[in-house]
C-alpha cells in the first residue's frame, strides 16, 4: 500500500483507474492489478478532495473494502447500500463519477452523499446513520417477494452500528431469515479489541472453502451420534466466542465471519467470495483504519473526519487544515411478481364499522388487485387490524416488532424496489420515526403510503397516546400529502387516493367509530386531491355569514353547527395539498372563516389556511380551533372533545365570542 504524507496538488497518474468506467473491469483483473487500482484510487480521492473539500478520512479507509466489493457483486444489479455515506467517496470514483468528484458538495455538482438520482449505483439516498440495514432488508425482501436472485449488503460502520434502529434491522433479519448480506466496518473507533494473529488465522480458516465442506460433512457423520451434533455446534459456537462477537450476532441468526484485515484485498476477496452466494443473513466483520494511507489523517482520525478545500496558494509547511468535526429503478415485469390472490369480500365482516376495520378491509382488497402491496406493522397487527391480512398474505406482512424507525426505513427499501408498502402506525407511534420519515421518505420522494390510525384525542390512555401532533408535523414536509376523512366512506377512498399517489401520502383517521356511513366495496372511488367538498352553503345576508372549515373528525359538530348557525360547511378533506379555489372563494363570500381540526392549533390544518390567505393578500376574520397548547389528560374522548370546545356547544361558543369580539 503507499502511503501519502500530503495531499497532491497535481492530478496524480491513475493509468489504471482511468480504464475504469463502471466496476465491471475490476472482475477481469488480477489481484496485482486490483492492489494497483486501489493504491490510484487513494491518490485520486486525496487529489480530489484537496481540491474541494469533503469527507475523506472515512473514505480512505474503505479504499480496499470498494474494491472487493464491486468486484464481488454485480453491482448495480446487487444492491450496495451505504450508510451515512461519508465513506461513499470511492464508490463514487469506480462507479463513473472520477471526474466529476472535484465538484462534489458545490452548486449544481456531485452530492455529499449516495443519492438515488444520481446513479443507478447508489441504491439507497443517506445521510444519517444507521439506515442501510432497515433499507437494504426491504430490498432483499423484495426480490424474495418478486423471485428475483439478487444479492443484498449493507455496509455500516461500528459509530453507526452503535443505534438502536440498526440493532431493530438486525433482528428483524435474523427473524424473517433474509438474504442480506451486513458489513461492519470497524474502524477501531468504537467496537471491539484488537484480537490479534489468532482472529486473522481463524477467519481464513472459517472463510476457507475447505473448512466449508469438512463442517458440512462433520455434520452429516456426527448426525448418527446422539448429542454429538450440537456438542459440536455449542464448541464451535464458544471457540468464536472467545476472540471475537461472534455470539451476539449469531445470536440473532447471522452467520458471523471476522473479523478480517479491511485492507487486505486478498482476505477480503476470499472473504467476500465465500459469503456471497450463502442463503440467510451473514455479518462479515472488517477491521479497518479511518484515514488509511495518509498519515497525517491516521494520526488524527476525527480532526481529519473532512477537510476544508486548499487554497491555490502554496502551503505552508504546516500542511493542510483539518475541518471542524462537529460541522459538517425500474417497474417490474409482471411475471416477476406474486400472482394476485382471490378476492375476499366472502369473509364475514364484523359490524360496527370501526376505522381501523375500514383499513384492515381495504388492505386485503387492495392486496387481492396489486401483488406489490407490502403490509407493515411496529407490533400492532390487532390494534390496526391486520389480522386478516397477515393471515391471507402472510408472505407480504411484516410485523417488525416495536421498532417504528425501522419500520419506516423498511418501507422506504422496499419502495427502492417498485414495491408498493403501507405502514399502519398510530399517530403517537409515528412520532418515533419522523426522522426517517423525512430523511429515508421524503426527501427521496418514495411511493410509500401511511395508514395513521389513532389521530385526535384517543381517550384513556392519556396525553402519551392522543394523536395531536401529526398534522404539524406532516404539513411542513416537503411533498407530502395528507388527507383526513370525514366518514368510514371517505376513508376507504382516501387510502386508494393515498395508495395511487406516487410519493409519500398519509391518511390519517380516528380511533373507534365514524358516523355510519355506507361504504363501497369498490377500489376505484377515490377522493381528489386538494379538493374540498361543499356540504351546506349559508343564506345568511352580508355581515353574518359564517363558514366552516372542517377536516378529518370535526365534519360531524361541524355538520349539525351548520344548521344551527345557517353556516357554509366545507368538509376540506385535504390537509395537504389544500382547496386553493374553495379557501379563496369562502374568504370572499363570508365575514368569518373557522377552522376545526382534532389536532393541535399550532402548524396544524388551520394555519396551512392561514398562510394560504397571506400568501394570497386576502384579508378577512379567521377563528382557528383544535386542540389548545396543552397535553391533554385522560377520558372519554367525547369528554376530552367537549373540554377543549371541540364539541358543536364548545365550537357555537367560540364563535359567538368572536362574533361578540368582531362587533365591539
Amino acid at each position: 500500500m503507499k502511503l501519502f504524507d500530503e495531499i497532491p496538488t497535481q492530478r496524480p497518474l491513475t493509468p489504471l483507474l482511468d480504464t475504469l468506467e463502471s466496476p465491471k473491469g475490476l472482475r477481469d483483473m488480477s489481484l496485482t492489478q486490483q492492489r494497483q487500482v486501489a493504491d490510484e484510487l487513494r491518490a485520486y480521492l486525496l487529489y480530489s478532495v484537496g481540491c474541494s473539500g469533503g469527507h475523506f478520512g472515512a473514505g480512505l479507509g474503505v479504499i480496499e473494502l470498494t474494491v472487493a466489493l464491486h468486484r464481488a457483486l454485480e453491482t448495480p444489479h446487487d444492491r450496495v447500500v451505504w450508510d451515512v455515506g461519508h465513506q461513499a467517496y470511492p464508490h463514487k470514483i469506480l462507479t463513473g463519477r472520477r471526474e466529476a468528484l472535484s465538484s462534489i458538495r458545490q452548486y449544481g455538482g456531485l452530492a455529499a452523499f449516495p443519492r438515488r438520482q444520481e446513479s443507478p449505483f447508489d441504491t439507497f439516498g443517506v445521510g444519517h446513520s444507521s439506515t442501510s440495514i432497515s433499507a437494504a432488508l426491504g430490498m432483499a425482501l423484495s426480490a424474495r417477494t418478486k423471485g428475483e436472485k439478487r444479492r443484498v449488503c449493507a455496509v455500516i460502520g461500528d459509530g453507526a452500528l452503535t443505534a438502536g434502529m440498526a440493532f431493530e434491522a438486525l433482528a428483524h433479519a435474523g427473524h424473517v431469515n433474509a438474504n442480506l448480506l451486513v458489513v461492519l466496518n470497524d474502524n477501531e473507533m468504537s467496537i471491539s479489541e484488537n484480537v490479534g494473529g489468532m482472529a486473522s488465522y481463524l477467519t481464513r480458516i472459517l472463510t476457507s472453502k475447505p473448512y466449508a465442506a469438512m463442517r458440512e460433512n462433520g455434520k452429516r457423520v456426527l448426525s448418527h451420534l446422539p448429542g454429538a451434533l450440537e456438542f459440536a455446534r455449542r464448541t464451535e459456537e464458544h471457540v468464536k466466542g472467545m476472540i471475537s462477537p461472534a455470539t451476539l450476532f449469531e445470536e440473532m441468526g447471522f452467520n458471523y465471519i471476522g473479523p478480517i484485515d479491511g485492507h487486505d484485498l486478498g482476505a477480503l476477496n476470499q472473504a467476500l467470495e465465500a459469503v456471497r452466494d450463502l442463503d440467510g443473513p451473514q455479518f462479515l466483520h472488517v477491521r479497518t483504519r479511518k484515514g488509511r494511507g495518509f498519515r497525517p489523517a491516521e494520526a488524527d482520525p476525527i480532526g481529519f473526519h473532512a477537510i476544508t478545500k486548499l487554497e491555490k496558494t502554496p502551503r505552508d509547511s504546516s500542511g493542510p487544515k483539518p475541518h471542524d468535526a462537529s460541522s459538517s429503478g425500474s417497474k417490474p415485469r409482471s411475471e416477476d411478481l406474486l400472482r394476485p390472490k382471490p378476492r375476499t369480500e366472502d369473509i364475514q365482516r364484523p359490524t360496527p364499522r370501526k376505522y381501523c376495520n375500514v383499513f384492515g378491509d381495504w388492505l386485503c382488497d387492495m392486496a387481492a388487485e396489486d401483488p406489490r402491496l407490502i403490509g407493515i406493522t411496529p407490533a400492532m397487527r390487532e390494534g390496526s387490524d391486520l389480522i386478516r391480512f397477515s393471515q391471507i398474505y402472510p408472505e407480504r406482512y411484516y410485523d417488525v416488532a416495536i421498532a417504528e424507525q425501522h419500520a419506516v426505513t423498511l418501507a422506504a427499501g422496499m419502495a427502492c424496489e417498485a414495491m408498493k408498502p403501507v405502514v399502519a402506525i398510530y399517530s403517537t407511534f409515528l412520532q418515533r420515526g419522523y426522522d426517517q420519515l423525512i430523511h429515508d421518505i421524503a426527501v427521496q420522494h418514495l411511493d410509500v403510503t401511511f395508514a395513521i390510525d389513532r389521530a385526535g384525542l384517543v381517550g384513556e390512555d392519556g396525553p402519551t397516546h392522543h394523536g395531536a401532533l401529526d398534522l404539524s408535523f406532516l404539513r411542513c414536509v416537503p411533498g407530502m400529502v395528507i388527507l383526513a376523512p370525514a366518514d368510514e366512506a371517505e376513508c376507504r377512498a382516501m387510502l386508494s387516493t393515498a395508495y395511487h399517489y406516487d410519493g409519500p401520502a398519509a391518511v390519517r383517521y380516528p380511533r373507534g367509530t365514524g358516523p355510519g356511513s355506507e361504504i363501497p366495496q369498490t377500489l376505484e372511488a377515490r377522493v381528489p386531491l386538494g379538493k374540498a367538498e361543499l356540504r351546506r352553503e349559508t343564506t345568511a345576508g352580508k355581515g353574518t355569514r359564517i363558514a366552516l372549515l372542517a377536516f378529518g373528525s370535526l365534519n360531524t359538530p361541524a355538520g349539525e353547527l351548520a344548521e344551527r348557525l345557517n353556516a357554509t360547511h366545507l368538509n376540506m378533506r385535504s390537509v395537504k395539498p389544500l382547496d386553493r379555489e374553495a379557501i379563496v372563494t369562502a374568504a370572499r363570500d363570508h365575514d368569518l372563516l373557522v377552522t376545526l381540526e382534532e389536532n393541535v392549533v399550532a402548524g396544524g390544518a388551520g394555519s396551512g389556511v392561514n398562510e394560504l390567505l397571506a400568501a394570497e393578500g386576502i384579508l378577512v376574520p379567521v377563528l382557528n380551533l383544535g386542540i389548545p397548547d396543552a397535553f391533554v389528560e385522560h377520558g372519554k374522548p367525547a369528554e376530552l372533545l367537549r373540554d377543549c370546545g371541540l364539541d358543536a356547544d364548545g365550537i357555537e361558543a367560540a364563535i359567538r365570542i368572536r362574533l361578540n369580539t368582531n362587533n365591539d
